[in-house]
């Protein structure tokens, strides 16, 4: 991608040789919507309206959209050709269908949600008035930082459309400095399925691991935790299962047991955890071949009961 596009899809102002080409409304001004917001502007366009219920949108809709008012959502949809739904999984079907209650979508509207969770069936009230509806995610974490915009470049966008709408969608997320790839619609729960299994439980797991080395008296956990958890990662990335190293990759199951009896001991709460991950773990290390069937038994054993069995 040239420098330039790459730094204006960062969300910096658009260049002024730029022509706007759509009016963009902006229904939900969270973590999401007033990044991709602010990078449509930088490609050219022109955001005209911005729907947020909290002062964190407000403040974040100040920030990446100076100058956007703050507009009630059917009142988005009335200003826009282009419409971002960047929405909670659980409200995107009610908000999409009582716009379409309203009479608030009209035909030749472009309109895409940013849900993982969603493919285009929850866009069908907004595609019988004849909207043009996309499902454009971001495989990207966005926690409301500054540095969310600079996230966006070269970020993988899961696209789902109907095939004579791929061009349009490749081309929107290409211009918010995204990089698609196409998910089918049968599939988008479990490919988000997967991100969340990635993204959110790493975070769990990382907080957890940090948790534990404090109660260990370790005062900087993130300093033990970095330089591990960063080659580990690439590890799985390059190597997928073939990378698991430690106790469960050897057939330690006396190491499992001492886990096991010391988080009982000091970290009740961690026990169901370590449980799941180290059975999931030699279930997968078996599957590949990383344990032999009589190295894996013994923990699958251990493993098997409930936590509390587990860790007596």
């Amino acid at each position: 991608m040239p420098a330039a596009r790459r730094t204006r899809a960062a969300g910096l102002p658009p260049a002024s040789d730029a022509p706007a080409r759509l009016r963009v409304g902006i229904i939900g001004a969270g973590r999401v919507g007033a990044v991709l917001g602010a990078a449509l502007a930088a490609a050219g366009h022109d955001v005209v309206a911005a729907s947020g219920l909290s002062a964190a949108s407000a403040e974040r809709a100040a920030r990446l959209l100076p100058g956007v008012p703050l507009v009630p959502a059917d009142a988005v949809v009335a200003a826009s050709d282009l419409v971002v739904l960047a929405v909670p999984d659980d409200i995107l079907p009610g908000l999409v269908a009582g716009l379409a209650e309203t009479g608030a979508w009209r035909a030749g509207q472009l309109a895409f949600h940013t849900s993982g969770a969603h493919g285009l069936a929850v866009l069908a009230p907004a595609t019988d008035a004849g909207v043009l509806a996309l499902a454009l995610h971001p495989a990207m974490t966005f926690s409301g930082a500054p540095e969310d915009a600079d996230r966006l470049v070269d970020a993988p966008f899961g696209v789902t459309s109907r095939p004579e709408h791929r061009p349009v969608a490749e081309t929107l997320v290409l211009e918010m400095g995204g990089d698609p790839f196409f998910v089918a619609e049968a599939d988008r729960g479990l490919y988000h399925a997967a991100l969340v299994t990635g993204a959110n439980h790493l975070v769990t797991l990382v907080a957890e691991a940090a948790d534990l080395l404090r109660t260990a008296g370790v005062a900087d956990p993130a300093r033990v935790l970095a330089p591990l958890l960063t080659a580990a990662l690439d590890n799985g990335l390059r190597r997928g299962d073939r990378g698991l190293t430690g106790p469960v990759s050897r057939g330690d199951v006396g190491t499992v047991t001492a886990h096991l009896d010391t988080l009982a001991e000091r970290a009740p709460d961690s026990v169901a955890a370590y449980v799941a991950m180290a059975r999931r773990t030699t279930e997968r290390a078996l599957a590949a071949g990383r344990l032999k069937r009589h190295e894996g038994a013994p923990l699958l054993d251990l493993l098997s009961g409930s936590p509390e069995e587990a860790a007596r």
